[in-house]
């Protein structure tokens, strides 16, 4: 190998896995005798995390609430998480990296896992809206800018 060959960028996925999951139906059994369609929140987040050199975690956080009225249906908190390999990536496209590509990548994980534990819970599935990380991301750094200004 060349020493151009060696400091080529590499990107690796090292592993894809559910890091918590967690499902509540406070009022089961009765809340299956309910007709009424939920008011359902999505709330969405994700965190990075430097285990070693340049091995990082990128964990996607979601909850999901349904509601009936004031009434919990159900709740499901799950978190998806991927360990990614980072070789000679330039310092300022680590961040895009870790803040775009790799949820990018976590996220049909995330969906499937949220849709499939609502179905197992004995509700319709929840699908989850494709996101933009890239536009988060946008919104997260003019955000920096402004607080910085």
């Amino acid at each position: 190998m060349t020493e151009a060959e060696n400091n080529q960028p590499v990107f690796n996925i090292e592993k894809i896995y559910v890091k918590d999951l967690s499902l509540e139906i406070p009022h089961a059994p009765n809340i299956f005798l309910e007709r009424e369609g939920p008011q359902i929140d999505i709330q969405l987040s994700s965190q990075t995390a430097l285990i070693e050199g340049d091995v990082y975690e990128v964990t996607i956080i979601n909850t999901v609430t349904a509601k009936l009225g004031e009434k919990v249906m159900f709740l499901i908190e799950a978190k998806q998480a991927g360990i990614f390999r980072l070789t000679n990536i330039p310092e300022q496209d680590i961040e895009p990296v870790l803040l775009v590509m790799c949820p990018n990548i976590l996220f049909p994980y995330l969906r499937e896992l949220v849709s499939s534990t609502a179905v197992r819970a004995g509700f319709a599935p929840v699908v989850l809206n494709p996101v933009n990380f890239d536009m988060l991301y946008q919104q997260h750094k003019q955000e920096q800018l402004a607080t910085t200004h």
